[in-house]
């Protein structure tokens, strides 16, 4: 398996550059029509916006107040697909909406709807309840979940214990969650260099022009080289227009503006049994969607939507906490956070198109491609503007075949019902996955309920992780007893790893769940250190970078402390 800066080829027929999900998505479409395609990445897989998502996999309710139907429908059949093809990482989320106005303000959201009047306070139940009805209709193909119906006051107060009183109502609808989206990004590279010899590399970026070329450089070991493709992908996010600017002048022009998403995870019991399995997705007093679910052993909350220039600026700062934690004091008023319940923060950038609308939430989360043909470059360039999670496969779609219309071939595999990972015959309903569980920890020899903890972390990759543990001597890691020592060996040998953080904060929960110590960062460090074969300078530098990224971005901060 490929890796080392040192193998990447000279010539290539497309290079796609950023290894989030949809420079992801694109690399697997491509190399599955068998097309010689390399993949490259600044930082680790997946490391970017697309591992700051609010952990949710949705058609995008609120989209349909901006008229983007097309996308809530292309997002909802993605959704129901990942649904299928991804059951070990996604599953159904029901949703409740209070709703504090049944009628009141319905004409003013008609008139907000169609630009010619300013949206009411609170959006009326009868609107939500037609803007869910559509929700329902366009997923009608693809629904694998029940339609919504509507609560009267009562079962809300029983459903959500300490909702606030204003609500009269509300309604109770279903999406979809992602557990571990960057574990998801890992296993499409990991699938698809395995069934096409594809190469991709993280922490390689490229540095400039070289001939017809690009310069590469591997910002780890120091290799560097040269790679001349006949297409290149920008599929960098909010760095899309650094990056233009970097492949040429022919295509350095501003096309994509950072909104900033930060989030919060907060371990308060009264908060995570009010929400008891279901999200929460409510509107704060500027009218602006927030959601509360738990996640990774705590509650997730979010998010703010502000705008940024530069997104390796991005951190959370005291301002969007005290936004946040005011938003769910208007929903859940008894409720009181303590700064010390605030175990984890994240804060990624969205990469929306330029627009003049001084409402980020009305600029379109849709997705776009620029294409520059070869002429003013030696190759031709297409530039990924926007996109959301939920539809990135969709999204690798078009770009593919725009990038096979430059190369003069076609499309050879459709990829809509393909399994990803340890979803491959990873079962969806409870009695066939129980008896599944049951199955592989008999043969692996493993106990069922260790067996049933790796299932939940890796699908039915866990066979071969299990297999893993049981070839050589074990014990748990001292400061995360649920894991083991062969288990984090395994990840870091198997997936990628090159770095404290990938494996802290990426192929595991550890850093989401808030249990980052410098005991777990010193356990870590050595067994990455063994397997990559770091000496004790090169180990102390990298804690040193990982608690730099534990205190820039993951951490509230006062404006001033970037």
């Amino acid at each position: 398996m490929t890796g080392n800066g040192s193998s990447i080829p000279e010539r290539a027929d497309v290079l796609v550059i950023g290894g989030g999900i949809n420079g992801i998505s694109t690399f697997r479409e491509l190399a599955l029509q068998g097309i010689d395609v390399v993949l490259v990445e600044r930082d680790d897989f997946c490391s970017g916006a697309s591992a700051a998502l609010s952990r949710m996999v949705h058609g995008g309710l609120r989209y349909l107040e901006n008229g983007e139907f097309r996308l809530v429908r292309q997002s909802l059949q993605e959704r129901d697909r990942l649904l299928r093809n991804a059951p070990h990482y996604v599953s159904p989320l029901p949703t409740l909406v209070p709703v504090t106005a049944r009628l009141r303000g319905t004409l003013a959201t008609i008139g907000a709807f169609l630009g010619i009047a300013e949206r009411p306070q609170a959006r009326p139940g009868l609107m939500i309840r037609t803007g869910l009805a559509l929700y329902d209709l366009l997923s009608w193909r693809s629904r694998t979940m029940p339609r919504h119906r509507g609560i009267g006051r009562a079962k809300l107060q029983r459903l959500a214990k300490g909702i606030t009183r204003r609500a009269v109502a509300g309604v109770l609808y279903y999406d979809a969650r992602v557990t571990h989206p960057e574990r998801l990004g890992i296993e499409l590279v990991l699938d698809t260099e395995a069934e096409t010899g594809a190469r991709a590399f993280s922490y390689t970026e490229i540095t400039g022009r070289d001939g017809d070329g690009l310069a590469w450089r591997d910002r780890i070991t120091g290799a560097s080289g040269r790679i001349a493709p006949r297409v290149v992908v920008n599929a960098t996010g909010a760095w899309v227009d650094l990056v233009g600017g970097t492949i040429g002048p022919a295509t350095n022009r501003r096309r994509v503006q950072g909104t900033k998403g930060s989030h919060l995870m907060i371990r308060n019991r009264a908060l995570q049994e009010a929400l008891d399995g279901r999200m929460i997705y409510f509107e704060n007093d500027d009218g602006r969607i927030c959601i509360a679910f738990n996640h990774a052993g705590a509650a997730l909350v979010g998010s703010t939507d502000i705008r940024i220039d530069d997104p390796d600026d991005a951190v959370c700062l005291d301002d969007e906490k005290r936004y946040m934690l005011a938003a769910l004091a208007g929903i859940f008023p008894d409720l009181e956070v303590r700064d010390d319940e605030i175990v984890h923060v994240f804060t990624g950038v969205r990469p929306l198109p330029v627009s003049e609308d001084e409402a980020t939430g009305r600029i379109s989360r849709d997705h776009a491609v620029e294409v520059d043909p070869p002429g003013a470059l030696p190759f031709a360039v297409l530039t990924l503007i926007g996109g959301k999670w939920t539809t990135f496969r969709a999204f690798g779609e078009e770009v593919a075949d725009l990038a096979l219309a430059q190369l003069g071939r076609s499309r050879k595999v459709d990829t809509r019902d393909l399994a990803i990972g340890g979803g491959r015959g990873f079962p969806r309903d409870a009695e066939a996955r129980q008896r599944w569980l049951q199955e592989q920890a008999q043969a692996t020899g493993m106990p069922l309920q260790h067996f049933r903890v790796l299932a939940e972390r890796y699908g039915s990759r866990a066979v071969a992780v299990a297999r893993f543990l049981g070839e050589g001597p074990d014990a748990p890691v001292a400061a995360a007893p649920d894991y083991s020592r062969r288990e984090l060996q395994y990840l870091i040998e198997t997936e990628r790893v090159r770095d404290i953080g990938d494996l802290l904060l990426r192929r595991t929960l550890l850093g989401m769940e808030g249990r980052i110590s410098p005991a777990l960062v010193a356990e870590a460090g050595d067994l990455v250190a063994a397997a990559l074969g770091w000496s004790k300078a090169e180990t102390a530098a990298a804690a040193a970078r990982f608690d730099d990224i534990m205190a820039r971005r993951h951490r509230v901060l006062q404006a001033g402390q970037h």
